[in-house]
């Protein structure tokens, strides 16, 4: 019975990330190709007779919509790299911003990609080391900023904006704003923290090694 069940935990330690890297790809996907069915569906209703039966055999072929979500994007970032394409894209903005109620979800979501995918963006560009939620526990967060200016009127000086995630599931957690000197930087790459929380500490990496974010900024 004990070998058994080794062999058992040892097959289900081989298959189980594949089955839900397979189950994530699957389920994205299909996001994409409902999106894209749905386009389909709008379009038939405008377009000519002998155009029908194209999209109805596109309909059927799965995986297109990623293949199509990929080339838009491809083509929609082409487009920002010159002048014409940044006028519209500004046009189009402003366009949203006058529209009740989108507007405010719109500059929301806008803000938060623009601080987490830009280039320009500091979010999740280093992983620290804080005392939460006591001191003398210590736990892997992310540097995601300083306080905005109307924050730091009421705080102590040097603070910084940090997200502690959660575990297993890092897409929930908490942010907190906390005094520079108690933030401890590591040496470990945003990409090993994570594998090291969302394993819950069980994946090892690369010994850090904890460099204070103040004496960073001395050495500067």
């Amino acid at each position: 019975m004990n070998s058994f069940k080794k062999h058992l935990l040892a097959g289900l330690l081989v298959w189980l990330p594949l089955v839900i890297t397979v189950w994530v790809l699957a389920w994205l996907i299909g996001i994409f190709d409902n999106l894209y069915l749905w386009v389909l569906r709008l379009l038939s209703e405008v377009l000519p007779p002998g155009w029908r039966h194209l999209a109805e055999v596109l309909s059927h072929i799965p995986g297109l919509g990623v293949v199509l979500a990929v080339v838009v994007l491809v083509f929609t970032g082409s487009l920002l790299s010159n002048v014409a394409g940044r006028w519209v894209l500004h046009r189009w903005d402003q366009f949203l911003a006058r529209i009740p109620i989108v507007k405010s979800i719109y500059k929301s979501v806008k803000k938060v990609s623009d601080t987490l995918f830009s280039s320009n963006g500091n979010a999740f560009r280093k992983a620290v080391l804080v005392q939460y939620p006591r001191q003398g526990v210590w736990t892997i967060a992310f540097q995601t900023g300083v306080p905005e200016r109307g924050l730091r009127e009421h705080l102590p000086p040097d603070c910084i904006s940090v997200y502690v995630p959660t575990t297993p599931n890092p897409t929930s957690g908490f942010f907190l704003i906390m005094p520079r000197s108690d933030v401890v930087e590591l040496s470990m790459s945003v990409d090993e923290a994570l594998t090291h929380v969302i394993s819950m500490g069980a994946v090892a990496s690369a010994e850090p090694s904890p460099v204070p974010l103040v004496q960073e900024e001395k050495s500067t």
